[in-house]
């Protein structure tokens, strides 16, 4: 059984839809979400092999998900969409396949017969993340979507991963190595990234060691293993 979960916003759609998945025989349903942020939990907890991703959600679209996500988490992609327009962008970025709505049968047992060549021969998955967009970020009942170009930096700690803007410290699910490889942001330290474009200073030790002063007026420290780095990036 190739272990599925479904993504959409809409019940109707998600209810056929898991209804005419079943009835193929192959997939055991590990579940259903309908948003970005309970698909990004649930992808980490129950890491399923393939996902039938809507690409239109409130808020966050299916191509945010995927460009939150690990490589090493990253599922077999299945669109499924109501506009055409989407299809060929689907392939572009090497997706295993796209249903149209509303999902035919025929149709879906072509792409059943896909999955299951791809995973008997230990395919892994081809899909290309695009660059983060937004930043969704928790706190009380809310979702704040912060742009990367808005942040200042971002650290770890026992808690969590909260990323600074000049409104606050924002929790966040997703993963520094997301952050750094999806956005601008640059490590300067094990648990920390900065945004370039909002450094003000780098004074270097004599240790080896170094600190980010940034125009918000925040002090990061520079560690030796990513100094270089970030002196090449920053081409000083």
């Amino acid at each position: 059984m190739i272990r599925a979960l479904i993504i959409d916003d809409e019940q109707h759609a998600r209810e056929e839809l898991e209804h005419l998945v079943r009835a193929t025989g192959v997939f055991e349903i590990l579940g259903s979400c309908t948003n970005v942020i309970d698909a990004l939990r649930k992808i980490r907890t129950e890491k399923p092999e393939l996902i039938f991703l809507d690409i239109e959600m409130p808020a966050l679209n299916g191509f945010e998900l995927l460009a939150m996500l690990e490589d090493e988490l990253m599922p077999h992609v299945v669109f499924v969409t109501a506009y055409n327009e989407y299809a060929l962008k689907s392939f572009e970025e090497k997706t295993l396949d796209y249903l149209l709505k509303p999902v035919s049968p025929q149709r879906l047992l072509k792409t059943v017969n896909k999955v299951r060549d791809m995973i008997r021969r230990g395919d892994p998955p081809r899909y290309q993340a695009e660059s983060l967009s937004h930043i969704p970020c928790q706190f009380a009942n809310r979702v704040k979507f912060i742009s990367p170009a808005t942040v200042d930096y971002v650290y770890s700690d026992v808690a969590g991963i909260y990323v600074v803007t000049h409104d606050g410290h924002f929790f966040t699910e997703l993963t520094l190595r997301v952050l750094e490889e999806r956005t601008a942001l640059l490590r300067c330290q094990r648990q920390y990234l900065v945004n370039p474009e909002r450094i003000d200073e780098i004074i270097f030790f004599a240790n080896g060691l170094g600190e980010i002063k940034t125009r918000a007026g925040n002090t990061l420290p520079v560690s030796r293993r990513y100094l270089r780095q970030l002196k090449v990036s920053l081409q000083l």
